[in-house]
């Protein structure tokens, strides 16, 4: 940030007056008007968790009952949501309240706007369904522990009894998410994608919520021929479970496992029993067309699922045991970090420390070439263009498909910024 700290104050209280100005929760008032639905009790009484992984009111409003708890939001259903044209008054109004800090660059008005709809969005959520809200920093924050930290604390005062803020898996993140979580933040730590992952984030970060996008590591197996990638995702899920169950057990940590990027309502049975399920409400509905031959809902969480792998892959080439395995190696290295003073490490510094330390794979130091490959990907890598990486063991694919997300995220982050720019300008000609 380039502005002052007392303008930067001023600031951050005119955006929090403005998108709490018409804001009236009912907290803990409205559940006996949603109702209740015997098959979501049952994965309540197996001690998962239900979310919904959408920003469309009319589409969450035809799963939710009484048993779901929260919304995840993100740059992607945000920018669903904003190309609709809904919130373009809003972006015009936020405008105008902007034009009073004149010392605000481009990029940081854009921020703004895009916290402003953020968090006006998720506060429109908690309203109606009384639920909390998982709401995502900007992109371009993922690799600047300052702002980040700075964010975090601003969408938590928009809502502290509700919001949930998501930082992703980026060293810069992890740092971030380690600092305001010692100030009581709520964070789900967002971008996992393998029990490795979620180890490390969980005993140094110690977030809320930690993921796995496990419909993507199905997709990435399928999409790259390697067979049909059922159970891949599912099998790093239920490995991250129980990494981080271990660890509230040994180690008191409260954090907990998402199961997100559900692609089927298969998804919701074979992950049956894990802390809390994110799925997009039309899945949800497709579990719901299932309900009458689904029989009783049991408990998965100690499967160990064989993935979908077809005779003559060689999943070691492809680096599938990072999905799920946690290595001694690794453990060394958290152990190490452990006894270093992180608080005053840098994001640079985190990557050097695990490249030291034998864990080179793990946390990258992506080149400008690396990225522009992913970027045109999109969030399903190819895997043409990474199998000589993979194969000599300098990138683990959990760390491809986490770089692989962000860039996804990244675009569809401008594209929700490049409709707040046109209608702005379109305000001013």
């Amino acid at each position: 940030m380039t502005t002052s700290t007392k303008a930067q104050s001023q600031l951050s209280q005119k955006v929090h007056d403005f998108v709490r100005q018409d804001f009236a929760p009912a907290f803990g008032r409205r559940q006996e008007e949603f109702e209740s639905n015997p098959l979501w009790g049952q994965f309540r009484d197996l001690g998962t968790e239900l979310w919904l992984d959408s920003g469309n009111f009319d589409d969450v409003g035809e799963i939710w009952t009484r048993e779901f708890s929260a919304l995840t939001t993100n740059n992607t259903l945000l920018n669903r949501e904003v190309q609709t044209g809904r919130y373009d008054d809003l972006i015009l109004e936020a405008a105008r309240l902007l034009s009073g800090f004149s010392e605000l660059s481009d990029s940081e008005q854009l921020l703004e706007l895009a916290f402003i709809l953020n968090a006006t969005h998720a506060l429109r959520l908690v309203e109606k369904f009384d639920a909390c809200v998982s709401v995502e920093e900007h992109t371009d924050l993922a690799h600047d522990v300052e702002a980040a930290v700075e964010y975090a604390r601003r969408y938590y005062a928009i809502c502290p009894e509700r919001f949930y803020v998501k930082i992703p898996f980026t060293a810069a993140g992890l740092l971030a998410t380690r600092q305001v979580r010692k100030e009581g933040i709520p964070v789900n730590h967002t971008l996992g994608f393998s029990a490795r992952q979620n180890y490390m984030i969980t005993r140094l970060a110690q977030p809320d919520f930690v993921n796995v996008f496990l419909g993507r590591l199905n997709s990435f197996v399928a999409d790259n021929g390697l067979g049909s990638g059922d159970y891949v995702g599912e099998k790093a899920t239920l490995a991250s479970q129980r990494a981080v169950r271990a660890l509230r057990d040994s180690q008191g940590v409260s954090t907990r496992q998402i199961g997100a990027s559900f692609r089927s309502w298969h998804q919701y049975t074979s992950l049956a029993g894990i802390d809390v399920m994110t799925a997009p409400p039309n899945v949800a509905g497709q579990l719901l067309a299932q309900r009458d031959g689904l029989g009783e809902i049991r408990s998965r969480l100690d499967e160990r699922y064989r993935p979908g792998i077809q005779a003559g892959v060689d999943p070691a080439r492809v680096r599938l045991e990072t999905l799920w395995d946690i290595d001694d190696e690794l453990v060394a290295c958290v152990d190490a970090l452990e006894e270093e003073d992180l608080d005053a490490f840098s994001p640079q510094d985190l990557v050097n420390f695990f490249q030291a330390h034998g864990c080179g794979d793990f946390l990258i130091h992506w080149s400008d070439e690396q990225v522009a490959t992913s970027r045109q990907e999109g969030k399903i890598s190819k895997l043409e263009n990474w199998a000589d990486a993979l194969e000599e063991g300098s990138i683990g694919l959990d760390s491809l498909m986490n770089l692989a997300g962000l860039n996804s995220f990244t675009s569809d982050q401008q594209a929700m910024d490049n409709r707040v720019c046109e209608v702005w300008k379109r305000a001013k000609s």
